[in-house]
């Protein structure tokens, strides 16, 4: 019998998202015009044993909702199933993700502190940018040392973004030149 991931394109207002469910939890929320997006789902392909399928479900039902209401700025924390789709250690860092709180960012230094894993931060770092829940599992909170935006699948203009919808950053007119 064939497994399938239930896969369907959301417009949301900072780009589009290729949403996607499986046995009733969310495993894929993540920026359909990304870098990587080929690696990201053959990875959830391949440790799923499933293949992709456009169709609705209610878990992407769901979480669509609970975006809309992010995006609308009534909604700060997200209550969804959750299927981390990665090894056991990308899993444990989206997990410590899972505890940065709306509204505040932690840098890649302290995430590898807080991990115990401080050799590691170049392998943090690429657990982050394997992240395929986005916004959801929020690595857009984790930033430079120095404050400065460092990558992001959705691009570093939506990272500026959803930072400074959370309140945690002000737009910058430089980004905007470039981005606009």
């Amino acid at each position: 019998m064939n497994q399938f991931i239930s896969t369907y394109i959301y417009h949301s207002p900072y780009g589009d998202m290729l949403m996607g469910s499986f046995q009733e939890e969310l495993v894929l929320a993540d920026w359909f015009y990304r870098k990587k997006r080929d690696l990201i789902d053959k990875r959830i392909k391949d440790r799923l044993h499933a293949e992709y399928r456009e169709e609705a479900s209610p878990v992407i039902d769901k979480a669509i909702a609970q975006l809309r209401e992010y995006f609308e700025g009534e909604r700060q924390e997200f209550d969804l199933p959750l299927g981390l789709v990665g090894s056991p250690f990308q899993v444990k860092v989206w997990n410590y993700l899972i505890t940065i709180p709306f509204g505040t960012v932690v840098s890649y230094k302290k995430q590898s502190q807080d991990m115990d894993f401080v050799t590691g931060l170049r392998a943090i770092a690429s657990a982050n940018g394997a992240n395929a829940l986005s916004i959801i599992v929020p690595c857009h909170r984790v930033v430079g040392s120095d404050g400065a935006l460092t990558g992001y699948a959705g691009g570093l203009r939506v990272k500026e973004k959803l930072l400074h919808r959370e309140g945690v950053r002000e737009e910058s007119k430089q980004l905007n030149l470039f981005n606009s």
